[in-house]
Formats: structure tokens, sequence, C-alpha cells
């Protein structure tokens, strides 16, 4: 492929000197083209060839040099190159559209009606497991955990299971427990099962959830090919031509490939294996492995759990819990024996990190193996809290901190009643993570946050909500430049992936991944980021998505 790349990159700086004409599949002309290159060019034409980026410049000289089969007026539009989720959940949120959605409910008993609706729509037969995810107890009047009395009474035949938000929380019903065998206390690491008087209150939190998803049927392929359609069908909507998706078994990576290689999934996926022992040997005897569509060469850890359902590891108590400091997810042991071994086989660790305890554990094990500057790429995903003087380890060992900025304005609500007002300052530091290494890839993590990118700029920019709150910004001194931004979803997303040679800008001999929008992000009014609609999503060349003008 890199010979590929240079043979078509000479040519196209050959013609381009030469002047003479050159032939091209699509000419598109008419355009304020953001490259995303290192330099931030911007250009108004560019010709695209056997999927790639031929050429690039000025629409009148690039209409009398190429000969296209096709031509595109964007009539003005801004393009930008395809846009890059560096933390996603692809397949999980596939999934979730086929599953009760009770996301943004205000209160326990408007989850409990959207569970009823489903199971009245879909016709649920008896015994058979009921699936949701979405809800947020921060969001009710009410800011506590329910319980599994209403979910008995509603669903006496049925096991439920109701994944909260963040995916770190779930309540389940009684037929749910018993399905897993959970009557009372259990003793594991790294989560808890929440008793009240001696019984299961159906608060399961962290690697408690297992317990019970470990029992529930798995989709059948009919049920997972619709579901990573349907998943796609909504990224190419939203500008997206790439996700990252961050922790999946082997089974699932091989499946995606098989749906890449008959033409159904056109959706580009780096995907991050999970952490467990069938998915080291199978990646182990593989090797890294790269298609057009596809790259496998990282694996997911979980250092710890979430801040909204407290179970961040913290290196202080929770301001809002005296005496609770959240948990790590493994003995630390667990994750430098990781790390020893994706050192050892050159593979990529990527690991979920949230409270400030959890990043300084895992910074330090990284440490210990990449020693200095590096060229590896480890990554910790969220860096959400991080102890003031940790900062300086991104930089001193080449770590990238992969955030998603709607976390914080979702988060900021309620980040300084769990921190307190001096630890919160070292929360959602998107700016102060950006100087370690002078790049930072951005994402949004859904489906606990919204598939938007737009949502995702406007929080990195204006570090607001989609409601507009604060007036002034949540925490400005850490906002990113539009600039910034663009190139966090763009060009840096595709460096923490190992792919900046072959996306994440418009450039001769990179993929033709493009995104056309109703309005210029880089100066639109602020207000109007997210009123952006996609005009058109291309993937190698092709519209993957277009919308009636």
């Amino acid at each position: 492929m890199k010979r590929n790349l240079l043979t078509l990159l000479l040519a196209a700086l050959g013609a381009a000197a030469s002047g003479q004409t050159v032939n091209a599949d699509l000419l598109v002309y008419n355009a304020r083209i953001y490259t995303a290159d290192e330099k931030f060019t911007v250009v108004s034409a560019m010709a695209i060839k056997d999927g790639k980026v031929l050429t690039l410049g000025d629409s009148k000289d690039l209409a009398a040099r190429v000969k296209a089969r096709a031509k595109l007026d964007a009539r003005g539009a801004a393009i930008y190159p395809g846009l890059i989720d560096a933390h996603a959940h692809f397949v999980n949120y596939g999934f979730s559209l086929q599953r009760v959605n009770v996301v943004d409910t205000k209160s326990w008993e408007e989850v409990l009606q959207r569970v009823q609706a489903f199971a009245r729509k879909n016709g649920v037969a008896k015994g058979a497991w009921i699936q949701g995810r979405g809800w947020d107890q921060n969001d009710w009047a009410v800011k506590e955990f329910p319980d599994r009395k209403r979910l008995d009474e509603l669903f006496p035949d049925n096991p439920v299971i109701l994944t909260r938000v963040d995916g770190h929380a779930a309540i389940v019903n009684s037929a749910a427990l018993k399905a897993a065998g959970i009557n009372g206390p259990r003793s594991l690491t790294g989560g808890t099962v929440e008793i009240r008087n001696g019984q299961p209150t159906g608060i399961l939190v962290d690697n408690a959830v297992d317990l019970v998803n470990e029992v529930v049927p798995g989709p059948t392929r009919s049920a997972a090919r619709q579901a990573l359609l349907a998943a796609q069908k909504n990224c190419f909507a939203m500008g997206l031509t790439t996700v990252d998706d961050c922790g999946l078994d082997h089974e699932a990576v091989e499946f995606i490939d098989s749906l890449q290689k008959n033409g159904e999934l056109k959706m580009r996926v780096y995907a991050m294996l999970s952490d467990a022992p069938k998915n080291f040997e199978w990646a182990f005897r593989r090797g890294h492995y790269k298609t057009d569509a596809l790259n496998v060469r990282s694996f997911k850890v979980y250092a710890d759990g979430a801040l909204g359902s407290r179970g961040a590891a913290l290196l202080h108590p929770y301001s809002d819990k005296p005496g609770w400091s959240g948990f790590l997810l493994s003995n630390p042991a667990h994750f430098d024996s990781v790390a020893a071994l994706l050192y050892a086989n050159k593979w990529q660790m990527c690991t979920h990190a949230i409270g400030d305890s959890g990043n300084r554990t895992i910074l330090h094990i990284y440490g210990k193996y990449l020693k200095g500057k590096n060229d590896l790429r480890w990554r910790i995903e969220h860096a959400q809290v991080v102890a003031p003087e940790d900062f300086a380890l991104f930089g001193k060992y080449s770590v990238v901190p992969s955030v998603q900025p709607t976390h914080a304005t979702s988060d900021m609500y309620w980040a300084g009643d769990r921190l307190g007002p001096e630890r919160v300052k070292g929360a959602y530091a998107y700016r102060q993570l950006l100087e370690q290494n002078g790049w930072i890839p951005l994402g949004t993590d859904f489906p606990v946050e919204d598939i938007s990118p737009f949502k995702t700029f406007y929080a990195a920019v204006a570090r607001r909500d989609a409601k507009g709150y604060p007036a002034g910004g949540y925490q400005m001194e850490n906002a990113l430049t539009r600039r910034q931004a663009l190139w966090g979803m763009t060009l840096w997303a595709a460096r923490a992936n190992f792919e900046e040679r072959e996306k994440g800008s418009l450039e001769p001999g990179k993929w033709a991944d493009f995104v056309i929008l109703d309005r210029d992000l880089l100066t639109v009014e602020e207000k109007k980021i997210l009123a952006t609609r996609v005009l058109a999503t291309y993937v190698g060349g092709s519209a993957v998505f277009t919308r009636q003008r």
C-alpha cells in the first residue's frame, strides 16, 4: 500500500509541476476545503482517483487540468476530512438501537414507563430478556440509585437489565438476579452488589454488572448485522467515516471484517480488543491485522469505574461521600502484567482511566515500560481527573490522552460535588493535556454520550452543553481553539491510530474520505455550531450519505 501511495503522490506532483492534463474519477470544485494538514491549508478544489486524493488546488486551475468522469459543484460549501471518532462503542451503539432507550429520562418512573412501552410495542414474550441503557440518576429530582421493587412488580417473569448511561452500573430485577445466581452479598474485585437489609437492591456497579451480562443470551447473526448497519447509517449521517471501537472480543472483530469484505459495512473501524485471555491468544497468534477498512493493533483495558456512579478511583475520598474513594477494577499487578505483555509483543495499550488515582496508577505502569519519549502511542482513554503533579507524565512518556469533550459538559452539573472546588480544576483539562505532547485526539464515547461530532466540537471550543449552559463556558481555561478541535477529530485522531499517512487530512495519496457541511465550523457564529447539518459524506471518493438540499 505504501508503494501505491508513493506512486500516486509522485504522479500527482509531476502532473501539477508540468501543468499537463490528468485523469480523475471525481473533481470537487467551488468549495472551501479545509485539508486539515499540518499547515491547515485551505483550497477550493480536489481531484480524486481510485478512492484517493490525486491533487488539490484552485477550482479554475484544476478545471483546466483535470479530466474527470464526474464533477461535483460544492456551491461554496465547507468540506473537511472525514470525521474520526477517537473513542466510541460502535457495536454496542448498534445493539442499543434494538433495546430500550432510557436516555434523558427525568425520573425512575419515566424509565419504567419506557420499558413498559417497549415491551408492549415489541410483544416481549414471557421469559424473554429485556435490555436497556441510558438512565442517569443525576438527571432526576431524586438523585439516588433506584431499587428493583417496581421492576419486580411490572416484570415478574422477564429478566430485566437496564444499564446506566456510562455503562458502569446497572439496575436489574429479581428474575435477572436469579438467572445470574445472585442472592446475597458478593465479594469481587472492582465491583459491588448493592445490599440493603441483607438483600440485593438490584444495583450492580462495574464488574458486578458482568455477573448478569454473562448470562444474557447473545444476539443472533442477523440481529448483529442489522445492528452494525443501523449504526453505520447514523454515523455516516453525522459525517463520521472512521470510528475507534473501544473494547471488542475477537469474534466481533471477525464479524466486522466479514461485513466489510462483502461490501455491506463501509465504515472504517479502528478496533481495540478487550482485555481477555482469548483475545490475547488470538491477537498474538495472528499479529497486527490491517485492511483498508479495519485496523487491529491495540487492546482496551479498564483501570477504574466512572465518576457518575462513584466507581472512579480517587486519591482522596469523594467530597459527597466521605470515606469512599472508588476502586480499581483489577489489581495493579494485572495492569502491569498486561503492559509487559503488550510491550513485548508490540501492541498498543489503551486504558480507561477516570479518577486521579486510576490515572496515576496507569501513568506509572506505562512509564515503567515506555521509560521516556517514544512513538508507541500508548493511550489513556478519558484522562478525566488528573492530579496537578501528574500532567507532566503524559509528556514525559509520550502518553496520548484520548478525551471526550461532551463528558465535561455532561458532568459539570455535579462534578464539583464529587470532587470539590480544588480537585475539579484538574478535571476535563483538555488544553493542559494538549500541551503535554502538542496534540490530542477527540471522541464522543457514544452511546454513553450523543453520537454528534458537532456536540464534540462545540463542547471543546465553547465548553457549553446543547442548552448553551453555562453562558461563559465551563472552565474556559481548558477550551480548545477551533483548529485544535478540528485536528482532534481528524489528523490527530488518525495519528492516535497510527493512520495519519492514509487519512485524517486531505492530501495527495490519502483516502478521499470527506464530509460536506451546510456551514463553516471555523467561521460560523459559535451559537450556530450545533445546528450544523451534513450535506454529504464520502468514503474512498464514493458517496455513502447524501442529504437532499
